[in-house]
Order: C-alpha cells, then sequence, then structure tokens
C-alpha cells in the first residue's frame, strides 16, 4: 500500500493508472481531492498545486479536457473554501469561549485583522499549502462578510487553478520537463513551502528584534 508521499511524489503514475481503469470517473476523484484539500482543517496534506500541474499534463495528452477540468476544479476549490469558511463561522466561537487555549482576545484580533486584510489573503492564501486550507476556517472564525469572502474566494479559486492547470498544459510536453516529470512535482511542493518558512522566519527574528 503506497504513502501519501510516494503518492504525491508520483502523482503521474498513480493518476495514468486511475485513467487507464477508471476513465471519466478521474474526473470525479480530482475533484474530491481538491475540495478536502481545501475544505477541511484536517486535510492539508492532500496534494494541491502539484496535482494542478499534472493534471494539465494529462489535458495537454488529450486524456482529459483541459477546459472541463478548469470548471471541476475550480468549482471543487470554490466549494471547498465555502464549506471551511462555514465551519470556521459556527465553531468558532464555540473554539474560543471554551477552550484554554483560545483566548476572547485572539478572536477580537482575528476579527479586526480579516476587516484590514481579508481579502487579499483570501487570494494569496490560495497559491501556500497548509495556509490554503486555513485560511477560509479562520476567516469564518474571524466573521468576515461572507458576501466579500465569496467574492475574493471565486477570484482566488479561479486563479489558482488557472495557472497551475495551465502551466502543466502548455510545459508539461516539453521533453525535458515530460521526462523528468517526478522531479518537477518535487520541485513544486518544495517552491510551494518556500514562503510560509520565509514569513516563519521573518516573524522569528521579528520577535528576537
Amino acid at each position: 500500500m503506497p504513502n501519501i508521499i510516494d503518492i504525491i511524489i508520483h502523482l503521474d503514475k498513480y493518476l495514468d493508472l486511475i485513467f487507464q481503469s477508471y476513465g471519466n470517473v478521474t474526473y470525479l476523484l480530482i475533484f474530491i481531492i481538491i475540495f478536502l484539500e481545501t475544505g477541511f482543517v484536517l486535510t492539508p496534506f492532500l496534494p494541491g498545486d502539484s496535482l494542478l500541474f499534472v493534471v494539465g499534463t494529462f489535458a495537454a495528452k488529450g486524456s482529459l479536457n483541459v477546459f472541463l477540468l478548469l470548471i471541476f476544479i475550480s468549482l471543487a476549490a470554490i466549494l471547498g473554501d465555502t464549506v471551511n469558511y462555514f465551519a470556521g463561522n459556527y465553531f468558532g466561537e464555540k473554539v474560543f469561549s471554551k477552550s484554554r487555549f483560545f483566548k476572547q482576545e485572539y478572536l477580537e484580533r482575528t476579527k479586526e485583522f480579516y476587516k484590514k486584510h481579508g481579502r487579499k489573503t483570501i487570494i494569496l492564501a490560495r497559491f501556500i499549502p497548509i495556509i490554503r486550507t486555513f485560511a477560509p476556517f479562520v476567516a469564518g472564525v474571524g466573521k468576515m462578510s461572507y458576501k466579500e469572502f465569496l467574492a475574493f474566494n471565486i477570484i482566488g479559486g479561479i486563479s489558482w487553478v488557472a495557472l497551475f492547470l495551465f502551466a502543466g498544459f502548455f510545459f508539461g510536453e516539453i521533453p525535458i520537463i515530460r521526462e523528468n516529470l517526478t522531479l518537477v512535482i518535487l520541485l513544486i511542493v518544495v517552491a510551494s513551502f518556500i514562503p510560509p518558512i520565509l514569513e516563519f522566519i521573518k516573524s522569528r527574528n521579528n520577535q528576537k528584534s
């Protein structure tokens, strides 16, 4: 039984096996993975950026329709964030009122932050693993206006899907990329974690100074 790391690194091989075995059901599987990755704070380990890129390479070969993928995956990303937002909106107050670790002061700070920076946070978080999963939940906790959240959820979701999907579609058939797709997947995974690591180092330095 392969582990999650092996699946992520060799996404192309596993996706090819799934497509050969189940055909168009692959669209549904991709939809579910992206929905879970964006919709539940317990599943940030699922592939996101790398999956979109690999799926784009399959579309370039004609195995999948790139425009159907854009519609289905964008819908999954938008619905996932929406579910995550309402989970935070419903459970947030309860968590802060009953937990010893989460003070009411933190809740007020969260609300204030999303009043000032919520729009750009919802969009930019799409491109950062783990943070992408937690941002909509925290937006719900912070009671960000749902109409405002939805607008930037749609913008961020479509932008994220389109960027990585079409990157795979247009660059995936370049020989050097096609022949080293496992390495490219690994580079995407590593590169996607650079922004949060830099931000963590920056915050630690600010605390020391």
